[in-house]
């Protein structure tokens, strides 16, 4: 395996508890919430504020897929990745004339060059065979991975493609029991070594996990969950004690799993069901995870228990907060948390205790935001955004909007954040002076 897909896993053992890497380290975005799945960068130094008169800082934009093709598009909240200096994306229209109701849009994966935004490729790929009658979530959903040459781009039509990075279709798995997904498909993949993991939890006691061979789409394993209901969670993979680990918030339980197999490996229970859509994060050593739904609770956990471990290692519960459907974001010992409507709190990961609340009004509670090295948290997208200063008062740095926006988090790589916006894919960078 080449040296730039050693680094990221290096990183996250670096930068886990405050990140101390430094910006000289280059770094791609392979995944959902980037190489930690924790929205975390070890980038420095990015700018603050863009667009406006000028554009400022903007550096290049370039139009979608569906801008392209001129059709109705998709909610297409799935987030950019970034790997080898190319940026891939997901995205799905239907065509003038077709009927949304009964037929499925067009899937295109698209590769740009992240340096100019020029276009590398546009490549349509076969619609799986869920046709959504309830477009709430819509088929763009989940955001694809990239790692050794391949992207693996999966759909809410119940379908995971792998091309390589020339645009070349190399395999599909269709995913069984689509009937009983709640809603729509959106956990998105995960890359373990050679495998592509994919959480699909559904309507019990139909839930499973699997893995699938990332050169062949073959299964390596399947874990059956028949005591779990629907969840649309990415898992977040993260060093626990020396080892790899799945952090699954489900819907009885936040879960430590097994990667190499899909076993339970510990669990903390909620106080009540719940259906998650937020992944956790991992801060001081322990584990922040709440369901991101209305109402839903939370709980903090230290992750080196086995088996039931809600008498034994369960920290503290977190109150039922307004929905939040993105993922909180951590730095040092800080946990920052953004829900309905616009509600901004953070608190000390080893305590209760909040340490400020803010409104800010505009920015989507629903985008998962990023954190760099050196201490910036970024709600960004490509409408409205806020930067504030990790730190436990509050200090807002700046805000933006390109006019654009979208539900799609931001991907951080070499200087840039990419943003995915509903018409134009945009990079933001420090323009030379």
């Amino acid at each position: 395996m080449r040296f730039h897909l050693l680094l990221p896993r290096l990183l996250v053992v670096l930068a886990i508890n405050g990140f101390s890497t430094s910006s000289m380290f280059a770094e791609d975005w392979p995944g959902y919430r980037g190489p930690t799945g924790m929205g975390r960068s070890v980038e420095t130094g990015l700018p603050l504020e863009w667009g406006g008169e000028g554009d400022k800082n903007v550096l290049w934009k370039v139009p979608l897929p569906p801008t392209i093709h001129r059709g109705d598009a998709d909610h297409n909240q799935s987030s950019p990745v970034v790997v080898d200096g190319k940026v891939f994306v997901t995205t799905c229209h239907w065509p003038a004339g077709v009927d949304k109701a009964s037929q499925a849009p067009e899937h295109r994966i698209a590769s740009y060059e992240a340096a100019t935004g020029n276009a590398l490729w546009d490549v349509k790929v076969p619609a799986g065979p869920w046709v959504l009658t309830d477009l709430r979530g819509g088929y763009a959903s989940p955001t694809p991975a990239a790692a050794d040459g391949r992207v693996f781009a999966l759909f809410g039509s119940s379908i995971l493609h792998a091309l390589d990075f020339s645009g070349q279709l190399l395999w599909s798995h269709t995913i069984a029991d689509h009937d009983k997904f709640d809603v729509a498909l959106s956990t998105s993949p995960v890359v373990y070594k050679d495998t592509v993991i994919l959480l699909l939890d559904k309507k019990a006691p139909a839930s499973t996990i699997i893995a699938l061979d990332a050169a062949t789409g073959k299964v390596r394993w399947e874990k059956k969950r028949p005591e779990t209901e629907f969840g649309h969670m990415t898992p977040v993979l993260a060093d626990i004690d020396g080892k790899r680990q799945l952090l699954v918030t489900a819907t009885h339980s936040l879960q430590g799993i097994d990667p190499e197999n899909g076993e339970i490996v510990w669990f903390c229970k909620w106080d009540r069901s719940i259906w998650p859509v937020s992944s956790p994060v991992v801060a001081d050593g322990l584990v922040y995870a709440i369901g991101g739904r209305g109402g839903h609770p939370g709980v903090v956990v230290d992750p080196s228990g086995r088996g039931d471990v809600t008498d034994t290692h369960l920290k503290w519960r977190i109150g039922p907060m307004s929905e939040g459907l993105s993922s909180p974001i951590a730095f040092g010992d800080l946990v920052f948390r953004l829900n309905s409507p616009g509600i901004l709190r953070c608190v000390r990961i080893t305590s209760d205790k909040e340490l400020f609340r803010t409104r800010f009004p505009g920015v989507d509670p629903a985008v998962s935001p990023i954190a760099t090295a050196d201490g910036r948290i970024y709600f960004a997208s490509a409408g409205k955004t806020m930067v504030i200063q990790a730190g436990p008062e509050l200090k807002i740095l700046a805000e933006s909007d390109l006019g654009d926006s979208s539900r799609a988090a931001a991907a951080v790589a070499d200087g840039r954040l990419f943003l995915k916006g509903k018409a134009f894919l945009h990079a933001i960078g420090n323009e030379k002076p």
